[in-house]
């Protein structure tokens, strides 16, 4: 499977959920938002990352959490769409678009996006991991199979890995550590100076903190999904190093987008 297989294969599924005699007055759990509400969200942003690949100038808030928050709630309030089926096919349609649109462009290229500039590569990173979210909550309010697994979760770690010192909260203020995940197959270093973390694919230095965790598992956790305890409670995740307590602090570090 390609990446561009992952995006359409992905947005396929989330189609059929909402297919499926689905009652957009759903609630997802632990949001605000309807299945209805998500979808429309999620037709939305395909023709926004859809149009961003094609090489079109899209502002779309600030890049923070809040601020696409925010745009989010605006966005909504002006596109009345709410039917399932109607917004499944246009998930599916969109999703196409952006691949047929990739295709014709160099990966490494640069765009600009709602969370700042990255190459296309990275943009489909971006949209995977973004219609994977949501899918998964759709999925779990409809009590229909959800569509993050291994394979799909490795396609989103180049987004993950860029996005990560974009979204660092407060909390990290002053904090100093060098951190190494091991994710499935994949491996990367995150090591903070003052508060401020750097990526890389090897640590500069001896990890003060190493955390294996089930890829599944590190997806949902760093989208909010799931806490740090029910990662610990459900055997996910396994910590170690000179300074192993620093793996439940990680997490909280970052705000998901």
């Amino acid at each position: 499977m390609t990446p561009e297989d992952a995006i359409v294969t992905t947005a396929d599924r989330i189609a059929v959920l909402l297919e499926a005699g689905a009652d957009p007055r759903t609630p997802l759990p632990g949001a605000e938002w309807t299945v209805g509400e998500a979808a429309a969200h999620l037709a939305l942003a395909g023709k926004l990352m859809a149009d961003i690949g094609a090489g079109e100038d899209r502002p779309y808030g600030d890049g923070t959490p809040s601020g696409l928050a925010a745009a989010n709630r605006a966005a909504l309030a002006v596109f009345p769409q709410r039917d399932p089926a109607v917004l499944g096919a246009e998930i599916a349609d969109r999703a196409r678009d952006f691949v047929a649109a990739a295709a014709g462009c160099s990966p490494r290229e640069a765009v600009l996006t709602p969370m700042g500039p990255m190459d296309r590569a990275t943009l489909g990173s971006y949209l995977l991991t973004h219609l994977l979210g949501h899918g998964y909550d759709i999925a779990v309010a409809l009590r229909g199979p959800h569509m993050v697994d291994r394979q799909m979760v490795a396609f989103t770690l180049p987004f993950m890995r860029l996005a990560m010192p974009r979204v660092v909260n407060s909390g990290a203020v002053g904090h100093h550590a060098c951190y190494l995940l091991r994710i499935g197959r994949d491996r990367f270093a995150v090591t903070f100076a003052d508060g401020v973390p750097t990526v890389t694919d090897i640590p500069p230095r001896r990890p003060d903190c190493t955390i294996a965790i089930d890829p599944v598992a590190f997806f949902l956790l760093a989208l909010g999904r799931w806490t740090a305890p029910t990662v610990m409670a459900r055997a996910k995740v396994v910590v170690w190093g000179r300074k192993p307590w620093l793996g439940l602090r990680f997490p909280m570090l970052f705000t998901a987008p």
